[in-house]
Order: structure tokens, then C-alpha cells, then sequence
């Protein structure tokens, strides 16, 4: 997947605005479990929250392994929360249009 725009990254996170965390990354860090959880919600909803626990270096380097191993992008992270894209692989599956 090509690298998002500033204005694609913007659009994302308004669409995230309303959603709920799917996924709850806690104390015991990312595990395989939850790495899996993540990747059914972005293959089902492409747009997905998660909540990391942690202090910042934590919570951003856990974004970025999950975006690594997901092959996804990190759209936004604020506080405690990251917001996570990828495409469906499937054309014609796509919930989510970009500008």
C-alpha cells in the first residue's frame, strides 16, 4: 500500500472520531493474541482503535511494531489511543474510500 497523504490521514481520523477502541493492549504487552484480534479488525473494519497501555516510548514503539507485522498505517496516536488503517485486500470488500 502506497503511504497515505496528510489529507487521507486527516479524513481517517475524522472517521475514527466515533469509534471505540476494538482492542486493549494491557500490561502484558502485545501478544500474539492480540496482534491476531487487531488483524481481524482491520481485515473486517480496514479503520480500528486500539488502547495501549504503557508510558509514551511503550505505546508508540507497540504502534509501530502492530503496523509493521499488519502491514498497516498509523493514521494517529493521542494519549493512550492509536488509530490503525489497512486496506482490505479485496477491491470490491472496501467499506472505506479514500480522498
Amino acid at each position: 500500500m502506497a503511504e497515505l497523504t496528510g489529507t487521507q490521514r486527516k479524513y481517517l481520523r475524522g472517521l475514527a472520531h466515533g469509534l471505540e477502541p476494538v482492542v486493549r493492549v494491557g500490561q502484558k504487552g502485545l501478544t500474539e493474541e492480540v496482534e491476531r484480534e487487531v488483524d481481524r479488525a482491520l481485515t473486517h473494519h480496514e479503520l480500528v482503535k486500539v488502547k495501549l497501555a504503557g508510558d509514551r516510548d511503550e505505546r508508540r514503539r507497540v504502534a509501530a511494531e502492530l503496523c509493521r507485522g499488519l502491514r498497516a498505517e498509523l493514521v494517529g496516536a493521542i494519549g493512550t489511543m492509536a488509530i490503525l488503517f489497512r486496506r482490505h485486500p479485496e477491491p470490491k470488500e472496501r467499506k472505506i474510500r479514500l480522498p
